[in-house]
């Protein structure tokens, strides 16, 4: 006990102001611009789906006018689940403000907390209605429920914490892994270029969306341009590969350092050559996971060092502060106060 009081006594003295969280973690960003350029990136991948869909509606009708109705009308479905639900379901959750000054930090901690407890209610919610199927640790989870119960925002924050680096970690990577052999399987499914990266910007959202869902929070508008802008970056990528055969060269050499051993060299270069566009959107798939995961748990750190940065002066602290002012100059003679 002495121990712990000891601790809790040397993190106290060391607390970190919030003038200094604003000198090391605070960035210039135009939160507006940024909102603006998620709906437009959001708006490109869009048309391109659209587009994509179109294209294979009109191939259809060309051969039969019939099945060209119903293809229209399962493209239309489709545009709405494979891209509108995921996007609402991400934009539908908040996020974390941790990018602000001394003046709006209070304001941002009483988010935060807001957006804390949120996150636990859901989570305990979803917990009792659905079986999880692992993606949280129940004992951490009826800890949590106590917590959301009595309202008590520490043990909130003690709970998410431990889920955040436990479970969750492992499951969100689990989605990663599972989201990468679809997208790599997809592709190399895939006869059409249009129809590879369509597939490619499909699988990433569902990504996006499903580690969004599961932190149940999502990464701030500044992180979600990056996010959405890598999405449109596979889909060209993608896109391109199909496009400029580009994998014969990367095969051979492949092919060529496997010689030596016995099988593999023979199996690499009957197989990778199909492969090979496979393996590069699934990669690209995975760094997207990941590039998902590091900026929630960035984000999830600095809400917990700005909950814990001390605010020098409130403005009951100025208001006193402005008081004594204009008391000591009342005191003081008019000449006195015109001379000075």
């Amino acid at each position: 006990m002495k121990n712990k009081n000891r601790n809790e006594q040397k993190r106290q003295s060391e607390k970190m102001t919030i003038y200094e969280y604003e000198e090391k973690y605070v960035k210039s960003r135009n939160e507006r611009g940024a909102r603006l350029l998620i709906w437009v990136i959001a708006g490109v991948v869009g048309a391109f789906l659209a587009w994509c869909l179109l294209s294979v509606t009109l191939q259809v009708w060309a051969l039969n006018e019939y099945a060209g109705y119903a293809a229209a009308g399962i493209s239309a479905v489709l545009f709405v689940l494979l891209y509108i639900v995921p996007l609402v379901k991400i934009f539908r959750l908040d996020y974390f403000r941790t990018n602000v000054n001394a003046a709006h930090a209070p304001a941002a901690k009483r988010h935060n907390r807001r957006v804390r407890f949120s996150i636990a209610q859901r989570m305990v919610d979803f917990g009792a209605r659905v079986d999880c199927a692992g993606w949280y640790d129940d004992a951490i989870l009826s800890e949590m429920a106590a917590y959301v119960a009595a309202k008590d925002d520490e043990g909130i924050k003690r709970s998410l914490t431990a889920m955040y680096s436990g479970r969750i970690k492992k499951t969100a990577k689990d989605y990663i892994f599972r989201y990468a052999l679809k997208s790599a399987a997809y592709s190399a499914l895939s006869q059409q270029s249009r129809t590879d990266a369509a597939l490619v910007a499909v699988v990433n959202l569902q990504l996006i969306k499903d580690i969004v869902f599961l932190y149940g929070f999502r990464p701030s508008d500044a992180r979600l341009v990056k996010i959405f802008a890598a999405v449109v970056r596979n889909s060209l990528i993608s896109y391109g590969l199909g496009s400029l055969k580009i994998g014969n060269g990367i095969v051979k050499t492949m092919g060529d350092a496997a010689k030596g051993i016995p099988f593999l060299g023979s199996a690499i270069s009957a197989l990778v050559d199909s492969s090979v566009q496979g393996l590069t959107n699934g990669t690209l798939t995975a760094v997207i996971g990941f590039q998902t995961i590091r900026y929630l748990g960035r984000e999830y750190r600095l809400q917990d060092i700005l909950d814990g940065a001390e605010i020098g002066e409130s403005e009951e602290e100025l208001k006193a502060t402005c008081a004594d002012i204009e008391a000591e100059l009342r005191k003081r003679p008019r000449g006195a106060r015109a001379a000075g």
